[in-house]
């Protein structure tokens, strides 16, 4: 009988609205973040902060596990597919490497919604239109080269070679630095790219890119950003300003960035997924892409650099010393 009195309060309660049939279950989500840092993890809080605004909260109505390939491919291969054997209802990857593989494990039978995915078209994610090449959806963090461009002019005026390090297998990488490579030139400089294979050729890369150029400016390179601490210190005595990608760089060390707020970034990501989960189809929704930059600089970084900050840079940028 109390089941019975129980099945027709549900049913009265879908019947007025007051319960919808997304709390009747609880959604498991796998987060699957490629490497540890700053604007990664951001991302991620932002997603569970963008699921909750959009009635998706864990403990109510999902489950969320979160795991770090540490910038291993073959890492974020297992994890990719392990939320797809384990039964999850949606992968949430977090950078372009793991997007592409968690793509590749789903092969479609569960969503895919991507963040920090700097270009989803040349990483196969996504059509020309924007629209999910199969179960896929999420959001771009396409880099502000112009507006970094422009700043390093402001802050260097005689500055002519940007020195650029990145990895080699990284699409979003390769993307970023043809783009440098394309704008520099308007701004009167020339760019200086050395790619590596791993994270550990890095610190042997350093001298001979430092040698050739001016300045270093990082793109969002999931295995270099790793090593930032290492570029630091190598341009540090040779007195070669290090400008970074978005703030946790900038807090790091680095003398400036334009750089975009990835947790906003996640919280859109968040509200794709929830979209998803309430029934729209992963690749019925063109991804989407947030472009608005803000200046952030150290003070401390720029006066070891023997940097004086302008007025006006100082009045529109956020000061973020470490």
């Amino acid at each position: 009988m109390k089941k019975f009195v129980t099945a027709l309060l549900i049913v009265a309660l879908l019947a007025t609205g007051a319960l919808s049939l997304a709390e009747q279950k609880t959604y498991k989500i796998g987060i699957a973040q490629f490497a540890v840092h700053g604007s990664l993890d951001n991302c991620a809080e932002g997603f569970i902060q963008g699921l909750k605004e959009n009635g998706f909260e864990e403990g109510v109505n999902i489950t969320l596990e979160t795991l770090n390939a540490q910038a291993d491919m073959g890492m974020a291969t297992q994890i990719a597919n392990q939320f797809v054997d384990n039964g999850y209802d949606l992968i949430c990857a977090i950078a372009t490497p793991m997007a592409v593989v968690s793509h590749k494990a789903a092969d479609d039978k569960i969503p895919v919604i991507y963040t920090a995915v700097s270009s989803p078209i040349k990483a196969e994610l996504a059509t020309a239109e924007g629209k999910g090449i199969g179960n896929v959806t999420g959001t771009s963090d396409e880099l502000p080269v112009k507006q970094q461009l422009q700043t390093i002019r402001a802050m260097q005026p005689d500055a002519k070679v940007i020195g650029i390090l990145y990895t080699l297998s990284e699409t979003n990488s390769v993307v970023q630095v043809e783009e440098y490579q394309r704008q520099a030139p308007e701004h009167g400089f020339t760019v200086e790219a050395l790619g590596v294979a791993t994270g550990a050729d890095i610190a042997l890369a350093l001298p001979t890119l430092l040698s050739k150029v001016d300045l270093v400016t990082m793109v969002l390179d999931n295995t270099v950003v790793q090593y930032l601490d290492t570029v630091l210190e190598a341009a540090e005595p040779k007195q070669i300003p290090v400008y970074g990608s978005e703030i946790e760089q900038v807090k790091r060390g680095c003398v400036a960035a334009e750089g975009l707020d990835y947790i906003a970034l996640g919280r859109q990501t968040g509200a794709l997924a929830a979209r998803v989960l309430k029934g729209e189809a992963a690749g019925d929704i063109p991804f989407e892409t947030i472009k608005e930059s803000s200046l952030y600089y150290n003070t401390a970084a720029c006066e070891a650099m023997g940097i004086k900050l302008s007025d006006d840079l100082m009045a529109r940028g956020t000061k973020v010393d470490e």
